[in-house]
Formats: C-alpha cells, structure tokens, sequence
C-alpha cells in the first residue's frame, strides 16, 4: 500500500500507482495538513483579497467578484476546455495520484473533502476523459479542470464513481493550481528511461564480448580519467560483465564501445537529476496562492510563481538529450556487430548463403528510432508565449518536455532491440564462452528465434522490447 502523505512520494511509486500494480490511500497525517490549511485559508479570506477566491484570475487578477462560489464553479467550467485525444489510464492515474499527494503537503487551503473526493476516485478507478492539449508548464488547468468536474458529477468518468464532491470558493483554483499531469509524465518518462539505459549497459556488453573487446576501457583508471558518478557506475557495471582472462582483439576499440561509460553514464547522471526533481515537486505544496498552516498568519499567505516549471523543464530537457546523445552509440555498435572484421562472421550476420541480408534491415529501423528521440530532443525551453493579456508573458513549456520524454521512451527502447538483436545472433554463430557475468543474460535472451535465415525479423524486435526490463534487472547482480 502506497500512503500519500505529502511527504515522501517517489517516481517508483507513481509508475507502480500508475499501472494498478499497488494501492494508494491517502494518509492522515496528509488529511490533517490539507485540514489545517483550510482553515488558515477561511481565516485570511475573510481579512484581505486572496487571488481566485474573491478575485478572478490571470488578467482578471484585480476584479473582485461578486459570488466567490458562483465563481469558483464557472472557473473549473471554463477551464476543462482542451483538445486533443484522451491520454492514456496510466498517465491519467498517475496524474491523480500526484495531485493527492501534493494537496496533502498541505498548502492549497482546499477543503479536506476534496481529498477525499480524489482519493475516491482513484480508489474507484474512475477515471475522468483528460485530453492531451492544454498545459503550457505553468499549471496543468485544462486537465485539472476536467478532474474537478468529474468529481462534481459534471463529467465524464471511465467507471461510476462512488460519491460526488462540491467545489466550493475555497477549493476551486487550488485544486487547478498544479503541473500534476506533467509531473505524471515526467515520472512515468524517467522509469522507462533509467531501466532502458541500464538494459542498454547489459546489451552493449553483449556486444563487447562479441567483437572481443578491450577491457582497458572500464577499468580503475578509467573511473579516475572520468570522474563522474554515472560513468563511474557504469564501469563497475561493465566490468563485473565483461570479465574475462581473453586478450582483446584490438588496442582500442570503437567509440560505440570506448566511451560507452562516459556517454551512458553522463545520461544517468541527468536521469538521475530528473527524479530528484520530480521528487522535489511531488512532495511540495505547489498552489498559488500558498497558505501555510505552520507560519505566522501575516505571512502563512504568498502569491508566487511556483507553478512556473523551469526546474522540472530543464531537467527534462537535459535527460531526454542525454538519452539522444547515448543513440548513436547504439547504431556504432550495430555497425560492428554486421561487419566481418570485428565479429569474424558473414556480412550482415548472414546465414552464409550469398547475398543474405541477415539483420542489415535493423540498421534501418535503429537509425529511424533514433530520428525520432533526437527529434523529442529538441529543448522545450526554447519555446515561449504571452498569453491574458500580456500579464502572463512567459511559460515553461515543461508539458512539452515531459511529452517529448514520453515519445523518446518507445523509440529508444526499440533502438536498443535493435542491437540486442544483432549481438545475441553473434554470439550464437560464434559459439564461444562468454564472460561469467553474461552468462544469465544469455539465458534470459532464450525466448529469442534462432533461427538466422532472411525473413521478418519484426517479431523478433517486439519480444527484445520485451525482455529490456529483466535485462536492466541483472545490475542490481552485477553491480
């Protein structure tokens, strides 16, 4: 049971939340803070203007209204507005539970029957109809909005719910006053990415072994020529691998294999930067205006830019170029996996029939997958727009950025079947011992054809996608 506390939410968790594989529910310690903020909020609202509450919103920042619970209801009506396909049940889960967690850290000043409402929900599976367009990195309104009005009964969900929540003049903007869904792209983006790097680690060893690599590479004194916590980590990793007493074939070898640990480790570095921001704004109470139980009343309230999400922009952008830079690698590493004069074998890994096109095709469909996770590459933050009326003349566009992370899973996931693919061939047709260390990721390679006759290798490619994930898991043995 995953407890949403406000304090302590991890990306495992939320991937875990997000495929149904554990139950959330949401603690009372977390209730009690929403609760506490709540009521500071009723306090102050009732002593000074408080943005969205008795003001409208954006440009309308000035404006008081004149029924704040008239106004709070047509703000969550105005706002669902998106387009766009429906995303999909995990990301929207993972969405929801973000949302709970982070109104549990308790800032919003929202009614604890709210949680309660979304705890409901998510418990209920009731999934409310979240349409892809909308965010620009400073608050995920448009989805936020669609929420709050399944919640109120107003919209739809994918199975009933069990009860209906108001949405009161104190619970409207703080419940839409969140990146949630971004954030639920982001985490969902950064598990798939760090298993896929470190599935790649275990595939490129497997080609190490098959062009009769140089070891020197990973070695102590490479740890000191690369002083950095992923390349570092990355020749461990290759040198519990790759151990063996076998001279290697050359003095140096290609950089799809020599500068493996400084490029796959600079990627888990920036991977790594990623969940800890992610972390940070999950477990944070992100909602402007934020009111804060445990401060002074005359300064328990700011109006800030939190929700403006640079930090998780850039950190998303970074990794996803990290991912990128790793891919070209892969395709060097394919080149000499179909090249005699590293492998000793028939051009293209043939089946030695002339002309046999073996797995000359996966370097096509590698370099195509590669295309795409440059193209995811290309950094949000160079995107910006002014929007309501000139008072909001900025964005992050991290929405983008966790988007584009999500298209770059998929891609590179296929790109490294790929040449999971072309080194288990190899290997087979070289009949050799392999290192001790490669020996159970050969065994867990077992469901792969072995069949080396030219035909559609499409199959094949699907079932390495699918053994990546146990591939990543053989570090944690390794390392």
């Amino acid at each position: 049971m995953i407890e949403l506390d406000g304090i302590r939410l991890s990306c495992a968790q939320i991937a875990r939340a997000a495929h149904r594989e554990e139950p959330v529910e949401l603690a009372e310690a977390g209730r009690k803070r929403a609760a506490d903020s709540y009521r500071v909020a009723a306090e102050i609202s009732a002593q000074r203007p408080v943005y969205g509450r008795s003001t409208g919103v954006g440009a309308n920042r000035g404006v008081p209204v004149d029924d704040p619970g008239v106004h709070a209801v047509s703000l969550l009506r105005s706002h669902a507005t998106a387009a766009g396909p429906v995303r999909s049940a995990e990301r929207i889960r993972a969405m929801l539970v973000i949302r709970l967690n982070q109104l549990a850290a308790g800032g919003s000043g929202a009614d604890p029957s709210v949680l309660d409402g979304l705890a409901a929900m998510i418990q209920a599976d009731a999934l409310p109809a979240v349409r892809e367009h909308g965010g620009i990195g400073t608050g995920d309104l448009s989805a936020l909005a669609t929420t709050a009005l399944a919640l109120m009964g107003e919209g739809p969900t994918s199975t009933p719910l069990p009860s209906i929540t108001g949405f009161s003049a104190h619970d409207a903007l703080p419940f839409l006053s969140s990146n949630a869904a971004t954030l639920a792209d982001a985490a969902l983006a950064f598990v798939d990415l760090e298993e896929t790097i470190r599935a790649a680690v275990v595939v490129a060893a497997l080609t190490f072994a098959a062009v009769d690599g140089n070891r020197e590479a990973f070695s102590a004194a490479a740890d000191r020529a690369t002083p950095f916590a992923g390349a570092r980590q990355v020749n461990t990793w290759l040198r519990a691998l790759t151990a063996t007493d076998l001279p290697p074939a050359r003095i140096q070898d290609p950089l799809g294999l020599r500068v493996l640990p400084q490029s796959q480790g600079a990627a888990l570095d920036s991977l790594r930067e990623l969940s800890a921001t992610i972390v940070r704004m999950v477990n944070a109470p992100s909602e402007n205006p934020v009111l804060l139980s445990d401060e002074p009343v005359d300064a328990a309230l700011a109006h800030h830019g939190g929700f403006h999400a640079s930090y998780l922009q850039m950190a998303l952008d970074s990794a996803v170029l990290g991912v990128a830079q790793t891919g070209q690698l892969v395709l060097g590493r394919l080149a000499a996996l179909i090249e005699p004069s590293f492998t000793g074998l028939a051009p293209f890994l043939g089946d030695g029939f002339a002309g046999a096109s073996g797995v000359m095709i996966l370097e096509y469909v590698a370099a195509s997958a590669l295309a795409e996770v440059r193209a995811a590459a290309t950094p949000a933050g160079l995107q910006s727009v002014t929007l309501s009326r000139g008072v909001e003349e900025d964005a992050s566009f991290a929405s983008l950025a966790a988007r584009q992370a999500l298209t770059a899973t998929g891609n590179y996931r296929t790109l490294v079947a790929c040449e999971l693919l072309a080194a288990v061939r190899a290997l087979r047709m070289q009949a050799r011992t392999v290192p001790s260390g490669l020996r159970p990721v050969l065994e867990l390679c077992e469901d792969l054809p072995r069949s080396t006759v030219d035909r559609d290798l499409t199959p094949d490619v699907d079932v390495a996608v699918a053994l990546l994930p146990a591939l990543a898991t053989i570090l944690g043995e390794a390392g």
